[in-house]
């Protein structure tokens, strides 16, 4: 690691605050529709608060969009699945999912305001997942329900309005279950994965005519859907070869034959080099219960996956990698570096080739310097342990189990963002902490194949790799959860800002490479024990790459730092507490360049 200051930002402990009693403000409504392949109508209905400014010229204004569930979803009434039905319900009286639009704009009066919230019809319980990682113009939004088994599209050329366009019901992807992550193709269409295996235990057919067998929902293997704007499959892609992987490391329960370690989450696309990488999580079912006594390392992956799309219906996957061992010892075996691999990131210049993935469990940070190669090398470059230690005086914080989460390059490859949620259980509750943190990656990018970087050593998990291309630790942002009684005390996962403004267009905005700020959401998935406090934030980021939080994005009611989705008032109604989970920027047409 490079020697020099780290920037460490001031712990932000969360806790809830009694907010006043309001009047809901006045409202219009705007509802879409779409019929899906079921021939139900599905609606998303538009809260659109008033703007006391309307008729008024008005800067053009980005916005902050957070896809959130109930925080106590009802179950009941039709199965939102056409097989095996999870939680979420169709026709049942529970609050509904929303997706969140927030002034996101510096300097506006209605910064960090809640302006709209698009309501979801029928199904409730869809558990919101992600977003795509990022947003363009003329691009739609999707939105994955990780319960429903149901992919969203919708339109936001006219924000802060949302309009439903499509929607993918579980029928439509009946070889995959449990949508998680999605990337979004210059042709507007999206490659989306789906973590968990059929809809039915058995064999399933895709759409190239390959069959797999799998264990059913939730379970193994899972696959890559590449669906339309309009919400339509396109196309339904095996996640693993026809002979599968080791039975030895790619457990499943049952175990599927051939054995497996196909569970899709974190996908990422090189278009230039028709190359599309993917990470492999966990066989997930087996973790939705918080007494589960699961403890099978072999059921947390390893694993990541090149696909050649240069057919973009027919994904051909090229290699499987398992992440190398690391150096850190003392440790449960599930905790071990490379388990849980949660997230990947690809470098976006040209001129470089490599790619990034994170692991959950693992809390450690993997690159390979060239994703064309027949079957690409990985070595670990940074723990997470090395950001703790920025900050947690204790020495008690670690990798081991720390709850890595998104990660994500800047566009100009200068920066490698990364969020941890800080889930370990084994921590004591007045130390456990999350945290963003920014890494330096231009010397490991401009080795080039010949990287050296490894984090190989004991002292290297603590202290960073000595190798002198290895990343450098710009700074680091504490983020705590003072409230909730589950585990999970920071940032599940974040976007980058890509927008600034565009001089002499009349203040219009534009993307650009150099990213000034990211957004965090504070929770993860409560069904599985790790929940979080519900918070969304803005951290800043400076022209030297060093985080800090920008504390006049402040919730509205209770005056604090981040917006909070724990307050009984929306634009939809007195309908309480909310979780928050995927957050995009995104700008309307008539705003953009």
């Amino acid at each position: 690691m490079r020697a020099g200051a780290i920037a460490v930002a001031t712990t932000l402990v969360f806790a809830l605050s009694d907010q006043p009693r309001v009047e809901a403000a006045p409202v219009d409504r705007v509802t879409s529709s779409v019929v899906g392949s079921d021939g139900a109508t599905y609606t998303a209905t538009n809260h659109l608060v008033r703007d006391e400014a309307s008729g008024r010229p008005r800067a053009p204004r980005e916005w902050l969009l957070a896809w959130a569930g109930d925080e106590n979803p009802v179950t009941g009434g039709t199965a939102g699945r056409a097989a095996g039905g999870h939680h979420a319900t169709a026709g049942a009286a529970g609050d509904p999912d929303f997706l969140a639009v927030i002034d996101a704009t510096k300097g506006s009066p209605e910064y960090g305001r809640v302006v709209n919230t698009v309501t979801m019809s029928p199904v409730v319980g869809n558990e919101p997942h992600h977003l795509q990682y990022i947003w363009h113009k003329g691009q739609k939004l999707y939105a994955a329900g990780l319960f429903s088994d149901i992919t969203y599209v919708l339109d936001a050329s006219r924000l802060p309005q949302i309009r439903l366009v499509g929607i993918n019901l579980p029928a439509d992807t009946p070889c995959g279950s449990l949508p998680d992550a999605s990337w979004v193709l210059r042709d507007g269409t999206a490659y989306v994965t789906y973590m968990g295996g059929p809809d039915v235990a058995g064999p399933c057919r895709y759409s190239n005519g390959e069959v797999r067998n799998g264990n059913g929902f939730g379970g193994t293997p899972g696959e890559v859907v590449r669906i339309g704007p309009d919400g339509r499959t396109l196309a339904e892609a095996p996640a693993d070869f026809p002979t599968g992987g080791s039975p030895e490391t790619c457990k499943s329960i049952p175990q599927v034959q051939p054995a497996t370690c196909a569970n899709p989450h974190g996908v990422q696309v090189r278009e230039d080099l028709n190359l599309m990488v993917v990470s492999d999580f966990a066989e997930a079912r087996n973790y939705l219960d918080p007494s589960s006594e699961v403890v099978d390392p072999y059921l947390l992956r390893d694993t990541v996956r090149i696909f050649d799309i240069s057919n973009r219906n027919r994904p051909r996957l090229r290699s499987v990698a398992h992440l190398p061992e690391g150096p850190r010892v003392d440790q449960l075996p599930a905790f071990s570096e490379p388990r849980m691999v949660m997230e990947t990131t690809v470098t976006n210049q040209r001129r470089h080739k490599g790619a990034f993935v994170s692991t959950m469990a693992g809390g450690a940070i993997f690159y390979t310097p060239d994703i064309t190669a027949p079957n690409p090398r990985w070595q670990e470059i940074f723990d997470d342990t090395t950001a703790y230690r920025a900050f947690d005086t204790t020495g008690l914080l670690t990798g081991s189990n720390s709850g890595g989460s998104w990660l994500q390059t800047s566009l100009d490859d200068r920066y490698l963002f990364h969020a941890v949620m800080g889930s370990d259980p084994r921590q004591p509750r007045d130390v456990n902490s999350g945290m963003l943190y920014v890494l330096d990656i231009q010397k490991l990018l401009a080795a080039g194949k010949d990287a050296r970087c490894r984090i190989d050593t004991v002292a290297e998990v603590s202290a960073g790799g000595v190798e002198p291309d290895c990343p450098a630790l710009l700074g680091v942002v504490p983020l705590r959860d003072a409230v909730s009684p589950l585990l999970g005390v920071g940032p599940h996962w974040g976007a980058i800002d890509h927008f600034g403004r565009a001089p002499g267009l009349g203040g219009k905005l534009r993307d650009q490479d150099r990213i000034d700020r990211v957004a965090t959401s504070n929770y993860f998935l409560a069904q599985s024990g790790i929940d979080g406090d519900h918070r969304v934030c803005l951290i800043d980021i400076a022209d030297d790459g060093r985080p800090a939080l920008d504390n006049t994005f402040r919730d509205e009611y209770a005056d604090e730092p981040c917006v909070s989705f724990n307050r009984a008032w929306w634009p939809h109604g007195a309908t309480g507490n909310a979780r928050p989970h995927g957050v995009l920027f995104a700008v309307a047409d008539a705003d953009l360049h």
